[in-house]
């Protein structure tokens, strides 16, 4: 009986030790409940906070958010939302990692076959200001290290401008190195170059002008913002287009432009980012080219913007129109690395379209003829030229798919040039590939 009567008070604390803990455990379970509510509702206040934040920042490039300007530059059109309905921007990221002659296969941009302008800075001294170029600011001739060539270093709040020499025409081309320096986590959303084609070459923005600024941002993804300002227009441009291009930024960018009376395209690298049809409003009024670089820190950050290569040509017209009617093309838009028979992938947009006049038309067969400057001598340059003719005739092959039996390639280095060789301008107008009909 004894035994019983302990077993069955065994079984009640048993049942009584149950109950309870089971209360605990509900009660744990109701505190975590809670602290995961807590928690989410933190994680809500944190997204919609860093959406504010977002938008705050987006603002600051926005006109008439009475953030700084470039000197004399009017923005306040009040078109904060811009004419979304007018422009075209790539559909893919831009980008990154070493550049290929297949990457750049679709790459569509052809430069002007008349040279305008060219700088490499290789005539200047270095820390001078460069000589073919004027500023309201400062800036300097610099290299960079393992990066080759020389760079012109444009210092924070200067617009500069390339002496062209000559106004504009309707259709040209516009191409360039571009590099920023020791981008950080700091580099904030003011940190912008902003490439403008203005109406007159003096030191102002306050006139009739369109601009794209490149924004180097590097805690949100900004993009690309496009204004155009002419004066009794009723309806301009202004839009932020918003691409994440700051794994580029990092390294050596090609800028590429191309305007066709109205019509104005931009390319980073490969990747067409802008293409708007009717920008230019007044291509009468666009004359002279002007940069200007803000919210860099190059004294505490070591922030740096520097452009090189600058190209300027007129035309950027469709070969492939002017090869079947003309039968044959000039062009110094192929370009190689220095001494050497690489072509630089950037350069696939011509020998696209020569690909594309031989898809047409079956019966057509060409002659691609090389052409040096006058550096080095001449059985070295007659070999340069040959092989650079032939690496034009492989790409054709190898990544068009052209037939062999329809090309042939020849070299006739520095023996027909057709400007002077004595200036940088010259060297790059002899620096050429030809394409003949047979």
């Amino acid at each position: 009986m004894k035994t019983s009567n302990k077993l069955f008070y065994c079984l009640c604390f048993a049942l009584l030790m149950g109950t309870s803990g089971e209360a605990q455990f509900f009660k744990k379970l109701a505190k975590k409940a809670e602290k995961a509510a807590e928690r989410t509702v933190e994680r809500r206040v944190e997204r919609e906070t860093s959406k504010k934040t977002d938008q705050a920042l987006d603002s600051i490039l926005e006109p008439g958010s009475g953030a700084k300007q470039a000197p004399g530059n009017n923005q306040g059109n009040g078109n904060t939302n811009g004419n979304t309905g007018e422009n075209s921007a790539s559909t893919g990221p831009a980008s990154t990692g070493p550049k290929t002659i297949e990457v750049y296969s679709k790459f569509d941009y052809v430069p002007g076959d008349k040279p305008i302008f060219f700088d490499d800075f290789n005539d200047d001294f270095m820390g001078d200001f460069p000589s073919k170029w004027n500023t309201n600011g400062s800036g300097e001739v610099v290299t960079l290290g393992t990066i080759p060539g020389k760079w012109y270093s444009i210092a924070n709040r200067s617009l500069t401008i390339p002496n062209l020499g000559t106004s504009l025409p309707e259709d040209f081309t516009m191409e360039f190195d571009l590099k920023v320096t020791n981008l950080t986590r700091n580099t904030g959303s003011g940190a912008i170059f902003g490439i403008y084609l203005s109406e007159t070459n003096g030191l102002t923005t306050n006139e009739n002008h369109v601009k794209a600024n490149l924004n180097f941002c590097q805690y949100i993804p900004i993009g690309v913002r496009v204004e155009n300002e002419f004066r009794a227009d009723s309806a301009p441009i202004a839009n932020t287009l918003q691409q994440d291009f700051r794994e580029i930024y990092k390294d050596v960018v090609h800028v590429s432009i191309a305007v066709n009376q109205n019509r104005y395209r931009l390319w980073l690298n490969e990747v067409k980012v802008v293409d708007l049809p009717q920008f230019i409003v007044k291509p009468e009024l666009i004359n002279h080219i002007k940069f200007y670089v803000k919210g860099i820190d190059k004294q505490k950050r070591q922030e740096q913007v520097l452009i090189s290569n600058l190209k300027v040509a007129e035309g950027g017209v469709d070969l492939r129109r002017k090869l079947m009617s003309e039968g044959r093309i000039s062009t110094n838009g192929i370009l190689f690395n220095s001494g050497s028979a690489d072509i630089l992938p950037q350069s696939m947009g011509i020998i696209r379209q020569i690909s594309q006049v031989l898809n047409q038309d079956s019966s057509i067969s060409l002659n691609i003829v090389g052409h040096t400057d006058s550096d080095g001598t001449d059985e070295s340059n007659t070999t340069l030229s040959k092989n650079r003719a032939e690496a034009v005739k492989n790409a054709l092959v190898s990544v068009y798919g052209i037939s062999a039996d329809r090309l042939s390639s020849e070299g006739k280095g520095e023996t027909e040039p057709v400007a002077d060789n004595g200036t940088a301008q010259g060297k790059a107008q002899n620096r050429r590939v030809e394409f003949i009909k047979k």
